[in-house]
């Protein structure tokens, strides 16, 4: 199964109003990261809200020569496919992508969504659900986020989503119905080639072994601490 895992940052808050200027996207296949990914800085062609810089660090000066939307659009497009489409607080997202392919004269995004901030909320009520604190409860590394950015943001909430469905230990169901995912789990795993390849063999105790078993048989079983 292949899904896309993505981030946006804008230029401020009201899809109307504001602009995409980064897109962040991660492949996943069976829940794996594949080592594709789309990754662009846009020209939101209008300023960027001070509030919003102080988020994501982008500046004006940064994306300036950066390509707009409408050069982007089939490239993303074209990533995406028809895959689902994962993101936290989705609609957010969404509506973005929306209004951006709007504007190039481009129907909305017919992919599924997937909102990991509904699922975090339903799997773990009480708790505060952003991405910083959903990577400290999965353990998951987010040393490198001083700020937010798409691409790493992403790459994060893919680790985040595995781990709210589960976890590698979910891939283990069903896998006699998919060799991708054998072979996955396998590399991941590692032993396991080497224990399949000693099943099977039979292994003879020594002499030594033997005597030293009828020693403790006598002493402790027929007629010592269990006899």
């Amino acid at each position: 199964m292949r899904e896309i895992v993505f981030d946006t940052e804008t230029t401020g808050f009201g899809a109307e109003e504001h602009r995409i200027l980064e897109i962040g996207c991660v492949e996943l296949v069976n829940r794996l990261p594949s080592g594709r990914v789309f990754h662009t800085y846009l020209n939101p062609e209008r300023a960027i809200d001070y509030g919003s810089t102080k988020i994501h660090g982008i500046t004006d000066e940064k994306v300036r020569d950066a390509p707009k939307f409408a050069a982007i659009a089939d490239k993303f497009l074209a990533f995406v496919e028809d895959a689902p489409l994962v993101a936290h607080n989705a609609e957010f997202d969404f509506g973005f992508m929306n209004s951006e392919l709007a504007r190039c004269g481009r129907g909305p995004l017919a992919n599924p969504m997937v909102d990991t901030l509904a699922i975090a909320k339903q799997k773990l009520p009480g708790q505060r659900h952003n991405l910083d604190a959903l990577c400290r409860f999965y353990n998951v590394d987010n040393s490198a986020r001083n700020y937010h950015g798409a691409l790493l943001d992403a790459q994060l909430l893919a680790d985040v989503y595995v781990e709210l469905l589960g976890g590698l230990q979910a891939d283990f169901l069903g896998l006699a119905d998919n060799s991708v995912r054998v072979e996955r789990v396998a590399q991941v795993v590692g032993a396991v080639a080497e224990v399949v390849a000693s099943a099977g063999k039979v292994v003879v105790a020594s002499e030594a072994e033997r005597a030293r078993h009828a020693e403790f048989v006598a002493a402790f079983v027929r007629g010592g601490r269990w006899g």
